[in-house]
C-alpha cells in the first residue's frame, strides 16, 4: 500500500482492513459509503459474482460487522454518502473529492 501511495498522486482505494488507520494520514479523504444493512444483506443474497454472502453464518457476520464496525469507520470518516442514491450522483461526489482543490 505504501509503494502504491508514494507512486500515484491521485488515488481512490476501495475496502476495510484492520490496519486501514496506518494509511488515514496519506488520504485527503476517507468516504463511507452507508447502506441499511438490510440493503446490504439483500445486495449480497442475490448477486451472482461472489458466493460470500448466501449463508446464514456469513449473513450474521455481515451483520455483526455492520453493527460492530461501521461506527468506527464513520468516526474516522471526512465524507459519509448515502449508498441508495443513484450511481451516477455518487460517482459524481468521489470525482468531485479526486480534483485538486
Amino acid at each position: 500500500m505504501s509503494a502504491l501511495l508514494n507512486e500515484h498522486h491521485t488515488i481512490a482505494v476501495s475496502g476495510t482492513a484492520q490496519n486501514r488507520g496506518r494509511f488515514y494520514d496519506r488520504f485527503e479523504h476517507v468516504i463511507y459509503l452507508r447502506v441499511p444493512a438490510q440493503v446490504l444483506l439483500d445486495r449480497v443474497r442475490t448477486r451472482t459474482d461472489n458466493p460470500y454472502g448466501k449463508t446464514t453464518a456469513q449473513q450474521a457476520d455481515i451483520t455483526r460487522f455492520v453493527a460492530e464496525v461501521e461506527p468506527l469507520i464513520r468516526r474516522t470518516a471526512t465524507l459519509e454518502l448515502d449508498g441508495l442514491l443513484p450511481v451516477p450522483d455518487l460517482t459524481d461526489r468521489v470525482e468531485q473529492c479526486l480534483r485538486p482543490a
